[in-house]
């Protein structure tokens, strides 16, 4: 199990580092209800990456996922298929980034986001956390190693956890802040958002980039 979690982190690594999940959440702490807004939005986000990636496992543990079966060859090459789409979804990025003090423009969804209820931004953490294609990638990598290490349903169960609690780390990070530290928390939270979007692209090239070179090194060892 301990090496099934450690080939976990990297991939959940690659879900918390995200910056327009963390940009939305550091946004609704400046909103009439703040905490609870920005708790449900975690909320959400947990049960978006936690329900696409316990989908993936069941189906992974349906099949035969064994060193040396043909399923397992597939699961090798679908590692390689997927580092290949993430270094070519890097490129894009990289190429596609802002010039210096031109940042993109947030998502449409996000100038409404001053007015978000808790109920809301529920909704809007289960969509970022389930549907963003890069989170859909890694947790098909991740129940791939899940799949093939041949766990117990709890060690199965505790796996799971341990990669959403990583997940989840940099969307909640905003949220613990506030909570330590209160009113002085302010500035702070002004200097990661502007940070992030101002950075938003070349940071997501990167970890794009990282994390489809970890992905092909998994599949051609697997292959």
């Amino acid at each position: 199990m301990r090496a099934t979690v450690g080939s976990l982190l990297p991939l959940a690594l690659a879900v918390t580092i995200s910056p327009l999940p963390i940009a939305a959440e550091i946004l609704l702490l400046f909103t009439e209800k703040p905490r609870a807004n920005a708790l449900a939005y975690l909320v959400g986000f947990l049960v978006g990456v936690g329900a696409v990636l316990g989908l993936l496992v069941a189906l992974a543990g349906a099949v035969n996922l064994s060193s040396g079966s043909g399923t397992a060859d597939g699961a090798g090459g679908l590692q390689i298929a997927l580092g290949v789409v993430l270094l070519v979804a890097a490129g894009r990025r990289f190429r596609r980034r802002p010039e210096p003090g031109h940042p993109v423009p947030p998502p449409r969804w996000m100038a409404g986001i001053s007015s978000f209820s808790p109920s809301r931004s529920l909704v809007v953490g289960v969509a970022i956390g389930a549907l963003n294609p890069k989170n859909i990638a890694v947790a098909l990598a991740a129940a791939v190693v899940i799949g093939s290490a041949g766990l117990s349903t709890g060690q199965t169960v505790g796996t799971i956890v341990v990669y959403l609690v990583v997940a989840v780390l940099g969307v909640a990070a905003p949220l613990v802040v506030v909570v330590a530290m209160g009113a002085r928390s302010t500035p702070v939270l002004e200097s990661w958002r502007s940070w992030l979007e101002a950075n938003n692209a070349t940071v997501m090239a990167v970890i794009l980039a990282v994390f489809g070179v970890v992905l092909l090194g998994r599949g051609i060892a697997g292959a």
